[in-house]
């Protein structure tokens, strides 16, 4: 078994001990090793556009809001407008600012035919530290991956 399939293992072991009703959770760095060794994976950003102009973008990142900004009022497109740039059977890992929504996205595409779904625990900013910020404790962002500022 290669480094690959045992992340593999593990987020989908973390998915049934959660309880989850998709296939798996992995963490930001276990993502982006995912994610360069097999590039057919699609990595989906679903936070809103105010986000990703604010606070920042991950390079490649399929954008697609879940809710939009102000109100965040549900997208209701959100499952065809994914389903145009992707084929059936593609790896789908779904990320957002701390990893709730993003389970919410892995969540409905599963239960829309999805089956190969992956929400990325932590988000891109992660929890608050003890001062009350994001982006410095876990996340995306913390652990130092690509990302770039609009």
């Amino acid at each position: 078994m290669d480094a690959i399939d045992n992340i593999l293992e593990t987020a989908q072991q973390r998915a049934e001990e959660m309880g989850l009703p998709y296939k798996g959770a992995l963490l930001p760095a276990e993502a982006i090793a995912l994610l360069r060794a097999k590039p057919e994976t699609r990595l989906v950003d679903v936070r809103c556009k105010a986000e990703l102009d604010w606070v920042g973008r991950i390079p490649g990142a399929i954008e697609i809001e879940l809710s939009s900004y102000p109100g965040m009022q549900p997208n209701p497109d959100f499952v065809d407008q994914l389903a145009a740039q992707i084929t059936d059977d593609a790896t789908l890992m779904f990320i957002c600012r701390s990893g709730n929504r993003s389970d919410h996205a892995a969540t409905i595409m599963s239960q829309n035919g999805f089956p190969d779904c992956y929400n990325i625990l932590e988000g891109f900013e992660g929890d608050k530290d003890e001062s009350g910020h994001r982006g410095r404790k876990n996340g995306w962002k913390a652990a130092g991956l690509p990302w770039i500022q609009s």
